[in-house]
């Protein structure tokens, strides 16, 4: 092995020594240029990479950041604005834990942390100050954490304690956000800023919160259903919600038929804010019920006897008359008399309904449907195909299928659809694919170029080096060979005249041409080729 390497080492010293003095500065160039471009990459890709750690943060707060990642020895880069710090990728959740085992970073403002250290001997109005604030910053510190919000403040009034209650007076909350960009803060982020604020604070309506972001824009309303503002908002809320669900969902059934963007659905809802209470009474004169029966039974008796001294002749016995007298007796007369009468009370049956009529029923649907116009062939030959009036017609009754739409004459509501075809405006659409496909594949050749660029470079070095290794100039040595008068040097063979230099033997050019033969053979056609010239 060792003689490999010194054999190795001894065909590169001759290489070297055949080499000119152009060529090895030339080598020596190129090996130092490569040797410096293998520690530049060596050196860049060992480069820790950096990634965001915290941003947006105060100078307060940025400086215990720093001071605990410098106690940590923890590498670290700062923004030129100095809100946003970078430590590398592989640390970052590994420092944020411990920083949030500090309690740094806390956010504007102060929190609860404010009870942290015991105060004994402060005074209730303090401590009810103290409460107050750490309830506004640790609202603020939540506010911030939504995407479209930078920063917040929120100030609260709380109404004295006193000893008679004041109903009128109520807490109020002011909430100042400072948003992302231009752009306004939406309506949903607004009202979920206005509830978290209203349940956070005891005795806090919705309705007393007010939020205003950094262009002065006044983002809150009062939604007060008392209030005529308040209903007029809550209607047209509603109605605007049923009108998008409506539209959404034809426009979704007919991008699942036609594909996406070839229809456009537009409804308006007319709602029944009225709210009807209704009692209705029916009697059924064939429906009748015995309500009360009355039986009356009567039992009448009557006797009649006849007087004395009845008709003569009438035989009377010793015991009937004691006296013997002639008086006659009549005969006696019995009667019965029986009455019942029954009496019956009747009901005629009733119907009795109670209907409410609550607020928010539709009382018309007014549907207006576009159709994109249907094309056929690419570029010049691109042309309309037009549906046929049963197609149209079948969409017709697939929208209005969907939304429950009433057009009949017998429905109570009297509902209306429209459908038409037209040829939509898709020239923006197109060019804005275009750009986008065009972009594209920009993309993915700067990423090829940019995954091909460093080999590139390695390879164009070496071309450059090898160019010029082949155009380096080798050492000029001009001959000639006079011949003299027969004067030779005794083995039949002219001296070699160098001009300028003297003569030189051919023992001399010999030893020459063993030395250095690629310059003794660049010396000679380059003689050779000047010598024709002249001739």
């Amino acid at each position: 092995m060792n003689k490999n390497i010194s054999q190795l080492l001894q065909q590169l010293a001759g290489i070297w020594k055949q080499l000119g003095l152009n060529q090895r500065i030339s080598l020596t160039l190129a090996t130092l240029a490569v040797l410096g471009g293998l520690a530049g990459m060596a050196l860049w890709s060992s480069r820790p990479e950096f990634s965001l750690l915290y941003g947006k943060l105060d100078d307060g707060e940025a400086s215990k950041v720093i001071a605990a990642l410098d106690e940590a020895k923890v590498p670290y880069q700062v923004s030129r604005g100095g809100g946003a710090i970078l430590v590398p990728a592989d640390k970052v959740y590994q420092v944020r834990m411990q920083m949030a085992g500090k309690g740094i970073p806390r956010g504007e403002g102060v929190g609860f942390e404010i009870f942290d250290k015991a105060n004994f001997g402060i005074s209730d109005f303090v401590q009810r100050a103290n409460y107050t604030r750490a309830i506004q910053g640790e609202l603020a510190r939540t506010i911030a954490q939504l995407d479209q919000v930078e920063s917040a403040r929120v100030m609260i009034v709380m109404p004295e304690n006193r000893l008679l209650t004041d109903t009128q007076r109520k807490p109020t909350a002011s909430v100042f956000v400072r948003v992302k960009g231009a752009a306004q803060l939406p309506s949903s982020s607004v009202n979920s800023i206005r509830f978290l604020v209203a349940n956070s604070v005891e005795g806090l309506q919705v309705n007393n919160v007010s939020v205003v972001d950094n262009m002065g824009n006044v983002l809150s309303q009062n939604d007060d259903n008392d209030s005529v503002a308040g209903l007029s908002n809550n209607q047209l809320a509603a109605r605007r919600n049923i009108e998008q669900y409506l539209s959404k969902k034809a426009e979704g059934m007919l991008d699942q038929v036609l594909g996406p963007g070839q229809a456009v659905v537009r409804v308006s809802a007319e709602i029944n804010w009225d709210t009807t209470t209704r009692t209705e009474e029916k009697f059924d004169p064939d429906g009748q019920v015995a309500r009360t029966t009355t039986i009356n039974d009567e039992d009448t008796a009557t006797d009649t006897s006849m007087a004395a001294g009845g008709a003569p002749g009438a035989g009377a016995g010793a015991g009937a008359n004691p006296d013997n007298t002639n008086a006659v007796a009549e005969p006696v007369n019995s009667s019965r008399t029986r009455k019942k009468v029954t009496s019956n009370n009747f009901e005629l049956s009733k119907i009795t309904s109670n209907v409410i009529e609550t607020a928010g029923g539709l009382k018309r649907l007014s549907t207006a449907v576009f159709v994109a116009q249907r094309f056929e062939g690419e570029g010049a030959a691109r042309k309309p195909a037009p549906r046929t009036p049963e197609e149209v017609e079948k969409l017709k009754r697939i929208v209005q299928g969907a939304l429950g739409i009433q057009t009949a004459g017998d429905s109570p509501r009297q509902d209306e659809i429209v459908l038409e075809e037209m040829p939509f405006n898709d020239q923006p659409v197109r060019e804005l694919s275009q750009q986008l496909d065009q972009q594209e594949k920009r993309q993915v050749w700067l990423d090829l170029a940019q995954k091909l660029i460093y080999p590139a470079l390695a390879l164009g070095v070496l071309f450059a080096f090898w160019r010029m290794f082949q155009k380096a100039k080798t050492e000029e040595v001009r001959l000639a060979f006079p011949m003299s008068n027969g004067n030779g040097n005794g083995n039949g063979h002219a001296p070699a005249v160098i001009p300028g230099k003297g003569v030189v033997t051919v023992e001399v050019l010999n030893q020459l041409i063993r030395e250095n033969p690629s310059n003794m053979t660049q010396a000679v056609r380059s003689w050779l080729g000047r010598s024709k010239n002249q001739n």
